[in-house]
């Protein structure tokens, strides 16, 4: 009876110490996520409560002045509307780009480490040094540009609204299509091959295969670049203050750099700006929500 009781009792040890195992390599984590994730988050939504100034200090409580004030501003919307503006065109770009490049390295056979190794090399750059790279390049001074603009009439690419969005939208194009290609590159080789000796057995065209075989078994790479490009792209920041600064006259203002003028510039008030981050933080769920539940309906209905 000794030894029947004592299995369960092992059992049971061996359990807790799994138990205790387990604690002790989740807590490193659990306390970099709580230090540097949670506790800034609370002192955000703190912040966007009080009248909380830059060299000032908090001044106490004015919930919701922040929330109305930020509402008010002048620049809100309109940053708001650029940079929804600037998601789509860099989506678009990007996930239409990186999948026709992802296309074109699957199928050569003769090129395939070349074009790899050109396509994904300035992923290995820092947005941010790939920002100082592309504004000596738009420099109208000393840009290696500024011979061919300056034949056309064109005194700086940075100088128009538009000249300015698009400049932009090249630099992202150039930094992060091959971090693209390859997202997708890897699901497209997750598509068995026998699918489309199948499909091609039956008689069925190369735009067939694509459309009924390719894009629906690409769709988890699809939807996490989507998620991931939108998610990036709504948090733009470094690549419009390096080469724009928000101009010409706020006209590539987004909301993230919104958020650093009113904390460090115009304002400076760290609660507005806190106000204006807790807004992006709930409209920037709202949109993942939006895109989990469109892609995960895409895939019941598959």
């Amino acid at each position: 009876m000794k030894k029947v009781g004592t299995v369960p009792a092992r059992r049971m040890n061996f359990a807790a110490k799994s138990r205790r195992a387990g604690l002790a390599y989740v807590s490193p984590l659990t306390v970099v996520v709580l230090v540097f994730f949670v506790v800034p988050i609370l002192l955000v939504f703190y912040m966007s409560g009080t009248d909380w100034k830059l060299l000032g200090g908090n001044k106490g409580w004015n919930f919701p002045e922040n929330y109305a004030d930020v509402l008010d501003n002048r620049m809100f919307w309109p940053a708001v509307g650029f940079t929804v503006k600037y998601t789509v065109i860099a989506t678009v770009l990007l996930i239409g780009l990186g999948l026709g490049l992802a296309l074109l390295v699957q199928e050569s056979s003769r090129w395939k480490g070349l074009l790899r190794t050109a396509i994904l090399l300035p992923a290995a750059t820092g947005l941010a040094s790939a920002s100082l790279l592309f504004y000596a390049l738009y420099s109208p001074q000393v840009g290696p540009l500024k011979g061919a603009l300056s034949k056309i009439g064109v005194a700086s690419i940075l100088g128009s609204p538009d000249g300015a969005l698009w400049a932009t939208v090249f630099l992202i194009l150039w930094r992060y299509v091959g971090f693209y290609m390859l997202l997708l590159l890897v699901g497209l080789q997750g598509i068995g091959t026998e699918l489309y000796e199948a499909a091609r057995v039956d008689g069925a065209k190369t735009l067939s295969i694509f459309t009924h075989i390719t894009l629906p078994l690409l769709r988890p790479a699809l939807a996490l670049s989507t998620i991931m490009c939108v998610t990036g792209s709504l948090l733009a920041f470094d690549q419009f203050y390096i080469l724009t600064k928000g101009g010409p006259d706020g006209s590539t203002m987004t909301v993230v750099q919104l958020v650093y003028n009113l904390a460090f510039e115009s304002k400076r008030s760290l609660g507005m700006a806190a106000a204006l981050s807790v807004v992006a933080l709930l409209a920037l769920i709202v949109v993942n929500i939006v895109q989990l539940r469109a892609l995960r309906g895409g895939d019941d209905e598959a």
